[in-house]
């Protein structure tokens, strides 16, 4: 079956896509993206992926090339066309198409580019993950989705070369989220996650996993909490748009502990139960 691509305003088959030598993306990592899940041949929280993708665009000065419904309506188009009923979009945004120069050009149009991913199966859910802890050598604006991934991409591979499928960031010892994730902790029935500062990455997922704790009353404590903390947890897991609510069996590193998937974490994958 033909794959088919989003390159600026156009769905094509991916053969026939390639992005420009001069594009910043290329250069200097200067872009954003998103991705989101689909369940049933929908993309899932749709309209909140595409207010942070606005919200990060904003904060590097990066002007929206179409309208964020024209965006939502490509999104979907690009879903149909591959005929993808339980997987994934990536949506992405380069400031645009300029020779090599740190000073970028307001002149610019920014390139829209996208791809869609199948699902591969779930096991991951319910056996639960290894997470390595490692220290957060990131810029100061993790809070905007950019594709200049660096510190996260060292952090991943220190992770899987100890075995363990995610790092676990901290700051001098106050663990911030994931390499591609939220972490969450459970003590005594309260759910606490770092707040949402610019030292994280708001996850999509995240929010609604929080809103749903709320609507079961479970207390969300939304504060950080240090290495030392977490070991007297009661409950771990991760968040994102691939993991969903994936529990936390064990964390390597620089700290040594074992953990098994509690009632709370239970729970908040029940939110997640769609019939795909």
């Amino acid at each position: 079956m033909m794959e088919y691509v989003w390159l600026k305003n156009h769905i094509l088959p991916k053969s026939d896509a390639y992005v420009h030598f001069d594009d910043r993306g290329y250069y200097f990592g200067d872009g954003i993206y998103e991705v989101i899940r689909i369940y049933n041949h929908q993309p899932f929280l749709l309209d909140a992926h595409m207010e942070r993708f606005a919200r990060s665009a904003h904060e590097l000065d990066m002007p929206l090339p179409y309208s964020l419904s024209s965006i939502k309506d490509k999104t979907k188009e690009l879903i149909t066309k591959n005929d993808i009923n339980n997987g994934y979009v990536y949506i992405q945004m380069t400031r645009g198409e300029q020779p090599r120069d740190h000073l970028y050009s307001r002149d610019i149009t920014p390139v829209m580019t996208g791809f869609t991913k199948k699902r591969e199966d779930g096991s991951t859910q319910k056996e639960g993950i290894s997470l390595w802890t490692t220290k957060d050598i990131r810029w100061l604006r993790c809070d905007i989705k950019t594709i200049n991934l660096l510190g996260n991409v060292m952090a991943k591979r220190q992770a899987e070369d100890h075995a363990c499928q995610e790092a676990l960031l901290h700051r001098d010892g106050i663990v911030t989220e994931g390499s591609s994730s939220n972490i969450f902790m459970v003590k005594r029935g309260v759910l606490y996650t770092h707040p949402a500062n610019h030292y994280i990455l708001n996850g999509i997922t995240r929010q609604y996993t929080i809103a749903q704790a709320k609507q079961l009353d479970i207390c969300v404590n939304e504060t950080a909490f240090s290495l030392e903390q977490l070991q007297e947890a009661d409950e771990v897991f991760a968040t994102s748009t691939s993991l969903e609510v994936t529990p936390v069996h064990q964390i390597k590193g620089d700290i040594d502990m074992k953990i098994k998937t509690g009632p709370v974490t239970e729970q908040l994958q029940q939110g997640f139960s769609f019939s795909c």
